[in-house]
């Protein structure tokens, strides 16, 4: 195949890309715009609006609007599916012939439309989407919520099967790579670690003065190891911790308030979010979920100084070497005491990180992803 043109659908507008799954999308574009790929991007806003800096970068960019409410959940489609459904979409992806790539089962309405038959569709799992689900549901502490998680969980489960209309899996961790090769043996499956915005390693010399955990903070897997770093973690220490992200609950930010150590930096922007990741003396990685890849690990090994993490954080990769790891609060306390008082290496640890994220390195991906598609 010749690949000159491609059609991406996104679950959201991948533009600002703060968050997990919409950096994965806009460095992906980016990428392959570099590269001489001419994008159509097709996108579901729910919030975000229209984003000329997408512009820069596709040929064409489509909006939807995302059918949230009650409607787009009383189906056996999964809500992230059912509320992405467009006609508009239908009707402009069949006026060319490009290949076809579906961001996430949230997109994958179309994967089973006859009409679409021959084209080549590619699928990007970003997560063994039950599983993720099941664990949002165990992490939710809201009633109604939670049973919201457990019955998507259920549907997502039902629903993966459409997956095997697809010609090519992509998946973003190794764990990934074993399941869906064991699921559907039939469709050929490709591991391309996410795409981010570190394009080298880069480490600050000398110390810094704050331990940083990062995420989106509005994710109950998130909110849920923000809190256990508050109050069972840095409860009894006195180093500074910031906690920095997107939509932090009003619970989180009742909780950092009653420590005079912790410091919440709420909704930072892309630029502000990399100064905090370079300037860190530590890193904090933690996590209760073994899922997908998580682009805060990627952020903090390219840009960051140390990096300390939890055993379920590097589930699925192949980057335990890079970081301290702690699976105890008391070892967790221990090796941040120890970590803050010491200056890190930069040249043997640059050259450590540049050997084993050898796989992640967004320009040799972004030619990977171009050549599984043309053969």
């Amino acid at each position: 195949m010749n690949l000159t043109n491609i059609n991406i659908i996104s679950f959201n507008v991948p533009y600002p890309a703060n968050y997990g799954g919409v950096i994965d999308v806009f460095y992906k574009i980016k990428h392959l715009h570099k590269n001489g790929i001419k994008v159509h991007l097709h996108c579901f806003d729910y919030g975000r609006g229209k984003q000329t800096e997408l512009e820069k970068y596709c040929e064409t960019v489509h909006y939807y609007k995302r059918q949230t409410g009650v409607f787009s959940f009383l189906s056996l489609t999964p809500y992230i599916v059912k509320s992405r459904v467009a006609t508009d979409l239908k009707t402009n992806l069949l006026k060319n012939d490009f290949p076809i790539l579906f961001e996430g089962l949230h997109t994958s309405f179309l994967l089973t439309d006859n009409a679409f038959k021959t084209r080549f569709k590619i699928l990007r799992a970003t997560n063994i989407e039950h599983d993720y689900y099941s664990y949002l549901a165990k992490a939710e502490q809201h009633f109604f919520k939670k049973i919201y998680f457990s019955i998507e969980a259920w549907k997502a489960k039902k629903y993966e099967p459409v997956v095997q209309q697809a010609n090519l899996i992509l998946v973003v961790s190794k764990t990934d790579d074993v399941y869906f090769k064991q699921q559907y043996p039939n469709i050929k499956t490709v591991f391309i670690p996410c795409f981010h915005s570190g394009e080298e390693i880069d480490i600050q010399r000398g110390k810094g003065d704050y331990v940083l955990y990062h995420g989106n903070l509005g994710v109950p897997e998130n909110e849920a190891a923000a809190l256990v770093i508050c109050n069972e973690i840095f409860n009894t220490l006195n180093t500074p911790l910031i906690i920095a992200g997107l939509n932090p609950t009003k619970k989180l930010s009742s909780t950092i308030n009653k420590y005079k150590n912790i410091q919440l930096v709420e909704n930072p922007s892309e630029s502000k979010m990399q100064e905090l990741i370079a300037h860190a003396q530590i890193n904090l990685l933690y996590t209760h979920q073994p899922t997908g890849l998580k682009l805060k690990l990627l952020h903090s090994l390219f840009k960051g100084r140390f990096c300390l993490a939890n055993s379920t954080m590097l589930s699925g990769t192949t980057l335990t070497t890079l970081c301290e790891i702690a699976d105890t609060n008391e070892a967790f306390k221990a090796k941040i005491t120890t970590l803050f008082e010491q200056e890190i290496a930069i040249e043997t640890v640059k050259m450590e990180r540049k050997t084993a994220l050898a796989n992640y390195f967004n320009e040799e991906n972004c030619l990977k992803l171009m050549d599984v598609i043309k053969k």
